[in-house]
Protein backbone atom coordinates (compact mmCIF):
# COMPACT_ATOMS: atom_id res chain seq x y z
CA UNK A 1 0.00 0.00 0.00
CA UNK A 2 1.26 3.47 -0.85
CA UNK A 3 2.25 5.76 1.99
CA UNK A 4 -0.21 8.58 2.54
CA UNK A 5 0.85 11.78 0.86
CA UNK A 6 0.55 15.03 2.80
CA UNK A 7 -1.23 16.42 -0.28
CA UNK A 8 -4.25 14.25 0.18
CA UNK A 9 -5.82 16.49 2.79
CA UNK A 10 -4.88 20.08 2.18
CA UNK A 11 -2.85 20.01 -1.01
CA UNK A 12 -5.54 18.61 -3.31
CA UNK A 13 -7.38 21.94 -3.33
CA UNK A 14 -4.18 23.73 -4.21
CA UNK A 15 -3.39 21.24 -6.97
CA UNK A 16 -6.89 21.51 -8.43
CA UNK A 17 -6.74 25.32 -8.31
CA UNK A 18 -3.42 25.27 -10.18
CA UNK A 19 -4.77 22.69 -12.63
CA UNK A 20 -7.83 24.81 -13.39
CA UNK A 21 -5.40 27.66 -14.05
CA UNK A 22 -3.77 25.60 -16.80
CA UNK A 23 -0.96 23.82 -14.92
CA UNK A 24 -0.88 20.40 -16.64
CA UNK A 25 1.69 18.93 -14.22
CA UNK A 26 -0.52 19.90 -11.27
CA UNK A 27 -3.52 18.30 -12.96
CA UNK A 28 -1.62 15.07 -13.63
CA UNK A 29 -0.50 14.97 -9.99
CA UNK A 30 -4.04 15.75 -8.82
CA UNK A 31 -5.45 12.82 -10.81
CA UNK A 32 -2.72 10.49 -9.54
CA UNK A 33 -3.38 11.51 -5.93
CA UNK A 34 -7.15 11.16 -6.13
CA UNK A 35 -6.85 7.79 -7.86
CA UNK A 36 -4.98 6.46 -4.86
CA UNK A 37 -7.46 8.03 -2.44
CA UNK A 38 -10.60 6.92 -4.29
CA UNK A 39 -9.55 3.36 -5.12
CA UNK A 40 -10.46 1.90 -1.66
CA UNK A 41 -13.79 3.73 -1.79
CA UNK A 42 -14.54 2.32 -5.24
CA UNK A 43 -13.48 -1.18 -4.14
CA UNK A 44 -16.18 -1.14 -1.44
CA UNK A 45 -18.81 -0.33 -4.08
CA UNK A 46 -17.64 -2.98 -6.52
CA UNK A 47 -19.33 -6.15 -5.30
CA UNK A 48 -17.49 -8.48 -7.63
CA UNK A 49 -14.10 -7.44 -6.26
CA UNK A 50 -12.71 -8.03 -9.73
CA UNK A 51 -9.64 -5.84 -10.31
CA UNK A 52 -10.91 -4.98 -13.79
CA UNK A 53 -14.31 -3.90 -12.40
CA UNK A 54 -12.58 -1.73 -9.80
CA UNK A 55 -10.38 -0.13 -12.46
CA UNK A 56 -13.35 0.41 -14.79
CA UNK A 57 -15.34 2.15 -12.07
CA UNK A 58 -12.32 4.20 -10.98
CA UNK A 59 -11.87 5.35 -14.59
CA UNK A 60 -15.55 6.34 -14.75
CA UNK A 61 -15.11 8.36 -11.57
CA UNK A 62 -11.97 10.08 -12.90
CA UNK A 63 -13.75 10.96 -16.14
CA UNK A 64 -16.66 12.40 -14.15
CA UNK A 65 -14.23 14.41 -12.00
CA UNK A 66 -12.66 15.75 -15.18
CA UNK A 67 -16.04 16.65 -16.65
CA UNK A 68 -17.32 18.21 -13.41
CA UNK A 69 -14.13 19.96 -12.29
CA UNK A 70 -15.74 23.33 -12.99
CA UNK A 71 -18.35 22.62 -10.28
CA UNK A 72 -15.79 22.56 -7.47
CA UNK A 73 -15.79 25.81 -5.55
CA UNK A 74 -12.30 27.10 -4.84
CA UNK A 75 -11.60 27.28 -1.14
CA UNK A 76 -14.04 24.45 -0.37
CA UNK A 77 -12.72 21.04 0.72
CA UNK A 78 -12.00 18.77 -2.24
CA UNK A 79 -12.64 15.39 -0.61
CA UNK A 80 -16.39 15.75 0.01
CA UNK A 81 -16.81 16.90 -3.61
CA UNK A 82 -14.76 13.91 -4.85
CA UNK A 83 -16.59 11.42 -2.67
CA UNK A 84 -19.95 12.73 -3.87
CA UNK A 85 -18.95 12.19 -7.50
CA UNK A 86 -17.52 8.75 -6.70
CA UNK A 87 -20.65 7.79 -4.78
CA UNK A 88 -23.02 8.71 -7.61
CA UNK A 89 -20.87 7.01 -10.25
CA UNK A 90 -20.73 3.91 -8.04
CA UNK A 91 -24.50 3.92 -7.65
CA UNK A 92 -24.91 4.25 -11.42
CA UNK A 93 -22.56 1.30 -11.98
CA UNK A 94 -24.42 -0.77 -9.38
CA UNK A 95 -27.74 -0.04 -11.13
CA UNK A 96 -26.32 -1.03 -14.51
CA UNK A 97 -25.06 -4.33 -13.10
CA UNK A 98 -28.39 -5.01 -11.47
CA UNK A 99 -30.29 -4.45 -14.72
CA UNK A 100 -27.69 -5.97 -17.00
CA UNK A 101 -26.12 -8.65 -14.92
CA UNK A 102 -23.19 -10.43 -16.39
CA UNK A 103 -21.88 -13.89 -15.86
CA UNK A 104 -18.48 -15.09 -16.91
CA UNK A 105 -19.08 -17.84 -19.46
CA UNK A 106 -16.15 -19.76 -17.99
CA UNK A 107 -18.17 -20.17 -14.78
CA UNK A 108 -20.87 -21.99 -16.73
CA UNK A 109 -18.76 -23.99 -19.17
CA UNK A 110 -19.22 -27.27 -17.33
CA UNK A 111 -22.99 -26.89 -17.04
CA UNK A 112 -23.68 -25.92 -20.64
CA UNK A 113 -24.51 -28.54 -23.21
CA UNK A 114 -22.30 -29.05 -26.20
CA UNK A 115 -23.89 -26.84 -28.87
CA UNK A 116 -23.56 -29.60 -31.45
CA UNK A 117 -25.83 -31.87 -29.38
CA UNK A 118 -28.53 -29.35 -28.48
CA UNK A 119 -31.59 -29.80 -30.69
CA UNK A 120 -32.11 -26.98 -33.12
CA UNK A 121 -34.89 -24.75 -31.76
CA UNK A 122 -36.38 -24.20 -35.20
CA UNK A 123 -36.42 -27.92 -35.94
CA UNK A 124 -38.12 -28.48 -32.58
CA UNK A 125 -40.77 -25.86 -33.35
CA UNK A 126 -41.39 -27.28 -36.82
CA UNK A 127 -41.69 -30.82 -35.47
CA UNK A 128 -44.09 -29.60 -32.79
CA UNK A 129 -46.22 -27.74 -35.35
CA UNK A 130 -46.35 -30.65 -37.78
CA UNK A 131 -47.01 -33.02 -34.87
CA UNK A 132 -50.15 -31.04 -34.02
CA UNK A 133 -51.67 -32.20 -37.33
CA UNK A 134 -53.18 -35.58 -38.14
CA UNK A 135 -53.73 -37.79 -41.13
CA UNK A 136 -53.06 -36.57 -44.65
CA UNK A 137 -52.52 -32.95 -43.54
CA UNK A 138 -49.61 -34.09 -41.39
CA UNK A 139 -48.15 -36.20 -44.21
CA UNK A 140 -48.53 -33.45 -46.83
CA UNK A 141 -47.17 -30.58 -44.68
CA UNK A 142 -44.27 -32.75 -43.56
CA UNK A 143 -43.44 -33.84 -47.13
CA UNK A 144 -43.51 -30.29 -48.51
CA UNK A 145 -42.27 -28.16 -45.60
CA UNK A 146 -39.86 -30.48 -43.81
CA UNK A 147 -38.64 -32.87 -46.49
CA UNK A 148 -38.71 -30.29 -49.30
CA UNK A 149 -40.76 -32.24 -51.85
CA UNK A 150 -42.73 -30.45 -54.54
CA UNK A 151 -46.50 -30.57 -54.79
CA UNK A 152 -46.20 -32.91 -57.78
CA UNK A 153 -43.84 -35.28 -55.93
CA UNK A 154 -46.11 -35.27 -52.88
CA UNK A 155 -49.16 -36.02 -55.03
CA UNK A 156 -47.41 -39.01 -56.63
CA UNK A 157 -46.10 -40.22 -53.26
CA UNK A 158 -49.55 -40.26 -51.62
CA UNK A 159 -51.63 -41.06 -54.71
CA UNK A 160 -53.43 -37.71 -54.60
CA UNK A 161 -54.19 -35.07 -57.19
CA UNK A 162 -52.09 -31.89 -57.13
CA UNK A 163 -55.24 -29.94 -56.19
CA UNK A 164 -55.92 -32.26 -53.23
CA UNK A 165 -52.31 -31.82 -52.08
CA UNK A 166 -52.64 -28.02 -52.28
CA UNK A 167 -55.90 -28.13 -50.26
CA UNK A 168 -54.41 -30.45 -47.62
CA UNK A 169 -51.27 -28.30 -47.42
CA UNK A 170 -53.28 -25.08 -47.09
CA UNK A 171 -55.59 -26.56 -44.45
CA UNK A 172 -52.64 -27.98 -42.53
CA UNK A 173 -50.85 -24.61 -42.45
CA UNK A 174 -54.10 -22.89 -41.41
CA UNK A 175 -54.55 -25.39 -38.60
CA UNK A 176 -50.97 -24.80 -37.40
CA UNK A 177 -51.53 -21.04 -37.49
CA UNK A 178 -54.72 -21.38 -35.48
CA UNK A 179 -53.18 -23.78 -32.96
CA UNK A 180 -50.15 -21.56 -32.37
CA UNK A 181 -52.03 -18.29 -32.25
CA UNK A 182 -51.39 -16.75 -35.65
CA UNK A 183 -54.55 -16.27 -37.65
Amino acid sequence: MMPRSPLRKDGLGELLTRAMGGDEAAYRRFLTEISTVLKPFVMRWTRSGSPSDVEDLLQEVLIAVHQKRHTWRQGEPVMPWLYAIAKYKSIDAHRRRRHHGSVDIGDLAETLDDPTTVPNAVAYDVARAVGSLSGRQKDVVSAISVEGHSIEETAQRFGMTKGAVRVAFHRGLSSIAETFGRK
